[in-house]
């Protein structure tokens, strides 16, 4: 049989098994390093789909992805019949932007212990606003923080807080803890009815999936109110 004319092509595979659509599905990390690299050079030749032909680069360079980011131009061009300059340009970009992200530094996550760490963070960029808004952070098992979110943006005494988006955020970044903050523009740092009622709220999402509401800061120029601190959480 003539091989090019039976074989498949990757748009002609199930949906679950090809590469891009495979990532949308399962998540990048499901893909395989040919998988990887197919995406990267978008097709193959006559006689290979793109995923094969990534498998055959592959194998040249021993499964390795390291002795594969020693490669220059000429060693994707001349042994692969599909590879021209602009897809081992391609490759040659995606593994070195790999090697600068293995070596970058990563930044170090601020520990919370206590709730003066908390109002430190965010004292700077909520003291000045003439209106409230809603931040939570997002910590790991070690109290660090994952993230820092702004929920909502409301008037000089309220902000409407939406708690499913705050545990949509949370459970993608796999978050074991939340500190909810906002501020009060008039500098009064007693709560209100309405703080105590998103707190409770709050936290009673956040237990039906085994998270922590440790504390909600209230942030004003002068200082701040810890619901922890004053026994209410």
């Amino acid at each position: 049989m003539d091989r090019k004319r039976d074989k498949l092509k990757i748009t002609e595979w199930a949906a679950e098994d090809r590469p891009r659509e495979k990532m949308m599905l399962h998540g990048i990390r499901s893909l395989s390093n040919a998988e990887l690299i197919a995406i990267l050079i978008g097709s193959g030749n006559v006689d290979e789909t793109a995923v094969e032909l990534s498998q055959r680069i592959l194998n040249a360079a021993g499964n390795s992805l390291n002795r594969l980011g020693k490669y220059g131009i000429d060693d994707f061009v001349k042994p692969f019949k599909g590879i021209g300059e602009a897809k081992a340009i391609t490759i040659m970009a995606a593994l070195e932007i790999g090697r600068r992200r293995r070596d970058e530094e990563l930044p170090k996550r601020p520990a919370i212990t206590h709730s003066a760490d908390v109002y430190s963070l965010m004292r700077g960029q909520m003291i000045d606003l003439p209106h409230e808004e809603f931040w939570v952070l997002l910590l790991n098992r070690a109290n660090r923080v994952i993230d820092t979110l702004r929920v909502s943006q409301g008037g000089t005494a309220a902000t409407v807080v939406d708690v499913k988006l705050i545990m949509r955020s949370a459970l993608q970044q796999l978050a074991s803890a939340l500190i909810l903050c906002h501020n009060h523009p008039s500098n009064n740092l007693t709560p209100s009815a309405a703080d105590d009622k998103v707190t409770a709220k709050i936290k009673a999402a956040a237990a039906l999936f085994d998270m922590a509401v440790l504390d909600h800061i209230i942030v004003g120029e002068e200082g701040y109110f810890s619901y922890a601190d004053e026994g209410r959480m």
